[in-house]
C-alpha cells in the first residue's frame, strides 16, 4: 500500500523522534551540554508533530498508546522547563529511553478512529484527563528521583540527582496537587455532563475506567490528606503515589489496551 502524504509525514516524525530519543538515551554522558539540549529539543519537537498528526488527522485517532505517548511528552516538557531552573537535575537518559518506547508503542498501536465526535467539548475533557496523567507521571518521576537521593544519603554516597532531597519532595507534591485538581475536574465534568460529551443515553457509567479512576482519586486524596494532617513523607508517601498512579493508568490506558489489543475492538 502506498502511504498518503499525511501517513508518511506521521511515520517520518515518529521514527525521527524515536531515533533522537535513542541517541540521547545511549550517548547522553558523552554529549556536551549544548548538544544534549539540541537533541532533546529535536526529539521533543518531532514527538509533538507525531502526536499532532494522530490527533488532527482525518479522521483523528486516539487510544491507550497515544495517551501514554502524550503523557511522556508532557513529562519531558516539564523536565525541559525544570532543567533550566535546576541545571543539576539529571534524568535525561532515563526519560529519553522512556520517550523512545512511548513513540514506538504509539506507532505500533495508533488507536481507534473517531469519525464523529458527539460534542466539541469532548476534546477538552480528554485534554484535562491527559494533563492530569502528565502531572502525575511527572510526580512519579520526581518520587523515583527522591527515593534514589534518599538511598544515596543513607549510604553516605553522592546523590545521583544533584538536587536537594527536600526540593525533590516539594516538587513531587506540587505535581500531585496540580494533578489532583485536574483529575477532580475531569471526573466532575464526566459525571455532570456525560450525555453532553458522549451523546444522548450515555450517562455516567460505573465501568472499569470509571472505577479505577475513582479509586485513583481516593488514593491521591488520602495521600494529600495524610501529608497535610499526619506528615506522611518519604517511602510511605511515594508508595501511595505509585499505587494511585497505577490505578489511574489502569483507568483509561489499561481499559483501552484490553479493548484494542486483547479483544480487538478498535
Amino acid at each position: 500500500m502506498i502511504l498518503t502524504l499525511s501517513a508518511a509525514w506521521g511515520l517520518a516524525t515518529a521514527i525521527g523522534a524515536a531515533l533522537a530519543y535513542a541517541v540521547l538515551a545511549l550517548a547522553a554522558r558523552r554529549l556536551s551540554e549544548s548538544s544534549t539540549r539540541m537533541v532533546l529539543f529535536v526529539a521533543w519537537l518531532l514527538h509533538a508533530l507525531a502526536l499532532a498528526d494522530g490527533l488532527l488527522g482525518n479522521p483523528p485517532r486516539f487510544g491507550f498508546a497515544p495517551a501514554l505517548s502524550m503523557t511522556v511528552w508532557l513529562v519531558l516538557s516539564v523536565y525541559a522547563v525544570e532543567s533550566r531552573l535546576f541545571p543539576q537535575l539529571k534524568a535525561r537518559w532515563a526519560l529519553a529511553g522512556l520517550g523512545t518506547a512511548a513513540v514506538l508503542l504509539a506507532l505500533v498501536f495508533p488507536g481507534s478512529s473517531y469519525h464523529l465526535i458527539a460534542s466539541p467539548w469532548l476534546p477538552l475533557h480528554w485534554a484535562l484527563g491527559i494533563a492530569s496523567y502528565g502531572l502525575f507521571a511527572a510526580a512519579v518521576v520526581h518520587g523515583w528521583l527522591m527515593n534514589r537521593s534518599e538511598r544515596s544519603i543513607r549510604s553516605a554516597t553522592q546523590p545521583d540527582t544533584g538536587v536537594p532531597l527536600l526540593t525533590l519532595e516539594r516538587l513531587t507534591f506540587r505535581f500531585v496537587q496540580a494533578g489532583f485538581v485536574l483529575l477532580t475536574a475531569t471526573l466532575a465534568v464526566g459525571w455532570l455532563f456525560a450525555e453532553t460529551l458522549y451523546g444522548p443515553g450515555l450517562a455516567w457509567q460505573w465501568n472499569h475506567k470509571t472505577v479505577f479512576s475513582v479509586l485513583a482519586w481516593l488514593t491521591f486524596a488520602g495521600l494529600l490528606a495524610g501529608r497535610a494532617r499526619l506528615g506522611w513523607r518519604g517511602l510511605q508517601a511515594v508508595r501511595l503515589l505509585y499505587l494511585g498512579s497505577g490505578l489511574l493508568l489502569l483507568g483509561y490506558a489499561g481499559s483501552r489496551f484490553v479493548l484494542e489489543v486483547v479483544l480487538k475492538r478498535v
